[in-house]
């Protein structure tokens, strides 16, 4: 389900191997498809959070940063998070990228919900325990970055996504969950684009019927943290 951030490379064929603790050459595949500029940051919001918007914060970083220590999301009474995490029009998501650590505190599930608003611990555990998530990932205790591919077809009208973070690999002895990264692959349009396209329909002309769709703004440029950088 996952692979990590060495996989990425293009053109290195069986000598991936060389590469592995080389990322300097996977920037361009790494942010092809990034949302980050398209997260609405001052809408990120993490329950349970020790400090306040940690949480935020590595939302926040930008992918030359993915491996830095700091900032830190850890929780707080027990191990779960939640995040909430809304974009700023429309996503097809395609992945969800976590950096996490090889100890304890290494989150171990991860329960993903979209376009849900009211989702709080109860009901997160609850929907989760009765497969009701969008989808559910087994996450590996490692320090390196994995990605984690979601079902395109589930996925391809996203709002806003709800992380669900129940458990770390401490199995009741660690009550501290740390996360350092998170980032999201995907393509992204405007909200705007079915008021658009209503627009061009209220002319009454047939032949416009034929710009229907041509309005879609794909995804921008200057993708990486310019203009937001870490913290909060």
């Amino acid at each position: 389900m996952s692979h990590h951030c060495h996989d990425e490379h293009h053109g290195h064929g069986h000598g991936d191997h060389d590469h592995e603790h080389d990322h300097s050459d996977d920037i361009t595949p790494a942010i092809q498809f990034s949302l980050y500029q398209h997260i609405d940051f001052d809408q990120v919001f993490t329950l349970n959070e020790e400090a306040p918007h940690s949480g935020r914060a590595i939302v926040k970083k930008a992918w030359d940063e993915r491996l830095s220590a700091d900032p830190e999301l850890a929780s707080d009474a027990d191990e779960q998070l939640l995040m909430h995490i809304p974009f700023t029009g429309q996503v097809k998501l395609h992945s969800i990228l976590l950096r996490t650590s090889n100890t304890d505190s290494a989150p171990r599930t991860l329960h993903v919900f979209q376009n849900r608003e009211d989702i709080d611990f109860g009901s997160a555990e609850e929907e989760a325990e009765g497969g009701h998530a969008s989808q559910t990932f087994e996450l590996a205790q490692t320090s390196d970055i994995q990605e984690f591919a979601v079902k395109r077809a589930k996925f391809g009208q996203v709002r806003r996504l709800a992380l669900f973070f129940p458990d770390n690999f401490g199995e009741g002895d660690e009550d501290v969950t740390r996360i350092s990264y998170i980032g999201f692959k995907g393509e992204w349009m405007q909200l705007g684009r079915a008021p658009t396209n209503i627009i061009y329909e209220s002319a009454a002309n047939p032949a416009d019927h034929a710009l229907k769709g041509t309005s879609v703004n794909q995804m921008g440029s200057n993708i990486g943290g310019q203009g937001r950088g870490p913290g909060s």
